[in-house]
């Protein structure tokens, strides 16, 4: 049996991903309000580690998507990147959990996440963006190849957000796994550990998720060749 959280206790009636989950949102609302009140020039403090993460973001963004489009998705990718590293980092914490350890929660994203880029795959190519899942032979002669490439496609597309929300949820619980076991074998060591393989791990998938929604979107917005 799981100890009790505390938002757990405070909360008995509301899932606990659910919960932690609104508390990663008003955290993100919180810092941000406190970054938009103090913005100047010369950053310092929390507005200088926000624009470099910031900045990482837009170089991933050009990267994945091109420089076109790279503007137009940097709110979905920065929110999707903070908000997971927010919900992956609420499970260091002794009291804590993490929202991502729960399936619904990375669903949440990864569902909407499909429907998004394949609005903008038919927003910027019209009916031609079907031409993506026709494979590279167009041929009257190659029809039912290219029949055959379309339910291909369509079946890698559809698995997508299941595989986004699984990867997540799997490292996570691994990540709570693992922790906990090297709790009990070296409890000594067990902050050290907690601090460097949890925060290195929040991070990865934090970042893995936002990089292929960009890639998602960028291979829906691209020219097919």
């Amino acid at each position: 049996m799981e100890a009790p959280t505390f938002l757990g206790m405070i909360l008995p009636d509301i899932p606990v991903y659910v919960s932690y989950s609104w508390l990663a949102i008003l955290f993100l609302i919180f810092i941000s309000l406190i970054i938009r009140s103090k913005l100047s020039l010369i950053p310092a403090g929390i507005q200088n580690f926000m624009e470099v993460i910031m900045e990482f973001l837009m170089g991933q963004a050009q990267a994945s998507i091109g420089s076109k489009y790279a503007r137009t998705f940097i709110p979905l990718l920065g929110t999707l990147f903070l908000y997971i590293l927010t919900c992956n980092l609420f499970g260091l914490i002794p009291g804590f959990d993490s929202p991502t350890g729960n399936l619904n929660t990375n669903a949440a994203m990864a569902v909407p996440v499909f429907f998004l880029y394949h609005f903008y795959g038919f927003k910027v190519h019209g009916i031609r963006y079907l031409e993506h899942f026709l494979g590279p032979i167009r041929s009257i002669y190659a029809i039912p190849f290219m029949a055959f490439m379309f339910i291909v496609e369509w079946i890698s597309h559809i698995a997508r957000p299941i595989t986004l929300s699984v990867r997540l949820f799997g490292n996570m619980m691994s990540k709570h796994l693992l922790l906990g076991v090297l709790g009990v074998l070296t409890p000594l060591l067990v902050p050290t550990l907690v601090l460097i393989l949890g925060t290195a791990v929040s991070f990865i998938q934090a970042y893995i998720f936002m990089i292929l929604t960009a890639a998602y979107i960028g291979g829906a917005v691209e020219e097919h060749h």
